[in-house]
């Protein structure tokens, strides 16, 4: 990763070997398109927020506006937790980087259709066809970044993908602001970026690794990730989605609770929340050792912000408590991501990656239903971020048999 030079060092809890790849030309493109690539999917999440009031106003008078037009935001989301599984089969089966080409060009076209669609039924059936491409983008970006590096160097760039997709979610929610300014279907011009990414991936991006071997196989007396322990990583990140994107989603809602109303101060805990999630992530990418080991520390960091916010009767002390909060999520996206892939072969990359994918979105899906969920029983918004909080320190408990796993074989990968 640009910005990093530290030796190789232990990567995850089941690490796999991977052949010593040669030195290759046009390395640091490669880096920036599947960098991109990795924020597509946040450009669909964030970027349409700031306009949904225009469109509710233009789609009022339809037939079950008040569901449809919400859903043109979450929807591909949750296309993204249903099919990202499936795009790994397929992506194993038939190839990274055409999946991923042909994905980006079908991002481009459904995500700028709406600039032509005037029946809100039809936008959302083409925001559902974004999310399918999105499943198939992610999956394919996270993957690729798995077969070209091994080891430490495979951790500091999944960490550098979750720095691009923080900073972008800030850059782009800004932007559709800016553009919705001047007309609803502004915004949607911006997925036409797709239709430049496409040529370049099938351009620079080669479909295997230089210098490997067909099939990378385990260390020696060691033993890839077993599908029950993949499964429990994906079900702690379901978790972990919901903790990560709680914050982001409910920052706006808690300070109208202290009775702040400025958009501009609102927007200033924003920038803090995603400065803090960015300065995680660059922490997680400096660290050595196993990254799981870290994960009980990690979410009582996150539980505590969410108590602080809980509690929170200021201002000063909201912003704690999302600064804590935020400092945790940006050490537990890379940490959650390096732990699932460090036990996957090439043969089954794509399954993983597409199962950890469904997870992680499937928590982010959830996450609003389980704070109205938890706001019915605490009675305020506070009180169910404080639930969570308590809810973190617990799942921090029952991970702390992970400090005492014996250090696997060292792994090397790309200086």
């Amino acid at each position: 990763m640009p910005g990093f030079a530290h030796p190789p060092a232990p990567a995850g809890d089941f690490a796999v070997r991977g052949a010593e790849p040669v030195p290759e030309t046009r390395g640091g493109l490669r880096v920036a398109l599947l960098m991109a690539g990795s924020c597509l999917p946040v450009l669909a999440a964030v970027l349409l927020a700031p306009g949904l009031p225009d469109l509710q106003d233009r789609f009022g008078t339809v037939p079950g506006a008040g569901t449809l037009v919400p859903l043109i935001l979450t929807v591909p989301a949750l296309a993204v937790a249903l099919l990202a599984p499936l795009a790994g089969v397929v992506i194993d089966r038939l190839g990274r980087k055409p999946l991923l080409v042909v994905a980006t060009l079908l991002y481009a076209v459904s995500g700028t259709a709406p600039l032509w669609l005037d029946s809100l039924r039809a936008i959302v059936i083409s925001r559902a066809l974004l999310g399918v491409a999105e499943a198939v983008v992610i999956t394919c970006c996270t993957t690729l970044i798995g077969d070209y590096w091994t080891g430490r160097v495979r951790d500091r760039y999944l960490a550098l993908q979750a720095v691009c997709a923080t900073v972008s979610a800030t850059a782009f929610f800004i932007l559709g602001g800016v553009m919705g300014a001047s007309g609803w279907r502004s915004p949607f011009q911006l997925y036409a970026v797709g239709l430049l990414l496409a040529p370049a991936m099938a351009v620079f991006l080669p479909a295997r690794r230089p210098g490997t071997a067909a099939d990378e196989e385990p260390a020696t007396g060691r033993r890839p990730s077993s599908a029950g322990r993949l499964l429990g990583i994906c079900v702690l990140s379901v978790f972990g989605g919901l903790v990560f994107y709680t914050v982001p989603a409910e920052t706006a809602y808690l300070m109208n609770g202290l009775g702040v109303q400025s958009s501009g101060l609102i927007g200033l805990v924003t920038a803090i929340a995603s400065a803090a999630s960015v300065t995680g992530s660059v922490i997680f990418a400096s660290m050595v050792g196993l990254p799981q080991r870290r994960l009980p520390v990690i979410f009582l960091l996150c539980g505590a912000g969410f108590v602080a916010i809980g509690l929170a009767h200021s201002f000063a002390v909201l912003i704690l408590g999302t600064f804590l909060n935020c400092l945790g999520t940006g050490l537990l996206l890379p940490s959650l991501l390096t732990w699932a892939m460090s036990g996957l072969e090439y043969r089954n990359r794509g399954r993983g990656t597409g199962l950890w994918t469904a997870s992680f979105f499937l928590g982010q899906f959830l996450g609003p239903l389980v704070l109205t969920f938890l706001e019915s029983r605490t009675g305020g918004l506070p009180a169910a971020v404080g639930s969570l909080g308590l809810a973190s320190a617990a799942v921090a408990v029952m991970l702390l048999p992970l400090l005492r796993r014996p250090a696997p074989a060292r792994q090397t990968g790309r200086p």
